[in-house]
């Protein structure tokens, strides 16, 4: 029996040599003629399908010396059984690995590192949604598969058929918020009010999506926190979308100064600020006197830039600049308070 059993797993650890040298050798060429990776991701969701190809492989030779040996502590389940859950296993790995190939060779043609990224975005959110979705049902196919293999299970499966209906109320209820949440994801993926990179304000914070997946979205805050909500939360809560239909932003610095400043100078300051500067767009640039009090005039600056953490930028160096201008030019037109000081004369009694 020893015997028996080193020359089985010499034959396996030969096999698995040969399968992974064979592909090692062929697989690169054969790929590089259907597609060719131009990113870091896709080189490595290659590697990855080569890796499920490789053993995929050796399990389709292996059952070759099925007739002559048992895989060691394994003899319980059946040679024929044994094969076949490997196989489907190994064929559920392969199809995951293609799906992101696939993925990876499909966004390729779209880049999202240019100001006008509004349809890349919408494509990426909904091929991602769809990846998730399509992995989920393959597992689930891969498993019922497995188990409908073996006797047991199908006995199993068709007690849990009889009641079904109660089972099916039962589930219902208890996961009504998470078929929520995915019915939400559908809608998200295809009528997007949000999409990857979107730039939103939500529980009075303001961050980017970072991540859409089946249940919940991750939005990264600005300071690199992580705020994590339930999918339905974009669905049903009002929340601001700063790049819903473009990725140009606006942006807005208020100025509290006294009565006596020269508006025209600050207008060509401005102007002066926003030429020099190459995070501005070049496309709005407005400064208006929006309101005035008894104790300061309220001095709004407009400006525009490509997108909102470029508009941020502009708007705290606009900011900048202007305070150093009036400090130098106009202190006397920083806000202050007027006190009226007057002499009361008094009778002198006596």
């Amino acid at each position: 029996m020893e015997r028996e059993t080193l020359i089985f797993v010499g034959i396996a650890f030969g096999i698995l040599v040969f399968s992974h040298v064979f592909l090692w050798l062929l697989f690169p060429k054969l790929a590089q003629l259907v597609y060719k990776p131009k990113t870091e991701k896709g080189k490595r969701s290659m590697r990855k399908f080569s890796t499920a190809l490789k053993w995929g492989f050796f399990i389709a030779i292996f059952p070759l010396i099925e007739p002559f040996f048992s895989p060691p502590g394994l003899e319980h389940l059946g040679k024929q059984d044994f094969f076949i859950v490997l196989a489907i296993i190994n064929l559920t790995w392969i199809i995951i690995e293609l799906s992101n190939v696939m993925r990876h060779a499909f966004l390729e043609n779209f880049t999202s590192n240019k100001e006008n990224n509004l349809r890349e975005r919408r494509i990426l959110t909904q091929v991602a949604f769809i990846r998730k979705l399509f992995i989920i049902i393959v597992i689930i196919v891969a498993l019922s598969a497995i188990l409908m293999h073996f006797e047991s299970a199908r006995k199993i499966g068709a007690g849990l058929l009889t009641s079904a209906g109660i089972l099916g109320i039962i589930v219902g209820l208890a996961a009504q918020k998470s078929i929520a949440n995915l019915l939400a994801g559908f809608q998200i993926a295809f009528t997007q009010p949000i999409r990857i990179d979107d730039v939103v304000v939500v529980e009075e914070e303001w961050g980017k999506i970072e991540e859409i997946n089946l249940t919940y979205v991750v939005v990264k805050i600005w300071d690199q926190r992580r705020l994590v909500l339930p999918i339905n939360y974009f669905i049903e809560t009002p929340f601001q979308n700063w790049t819903r239909t473009t990725a140009d932003i606006w942006g807005t610095v208020f100025l509290y100064l006294d009565h006596t400043i020269p508006v025209e100078k600050l207008k060509t300051k401005l102007k002066e600020i926003l030429e020099g500067s190459p995070l501005w767009d070049r496309k709005v640039q407005v400064l208006q006197v929006t309101d005035y009090t008894e104790k300061s005039v309220e001095i709004r600056c407009l400006m525009s830039a490509r997108d909102s953490p470029t508009a941020f930028d502009l708007r705290c160096l606009v900011r900048e600049k202007m305070l150093s201008y009036l400090q130098e030019n106009y202190p006397e037109s920083l806000p202050k308070c007027r006190v009226l000081l007057e002499k009361i004369e008094t009778k002198d009694s006596g």
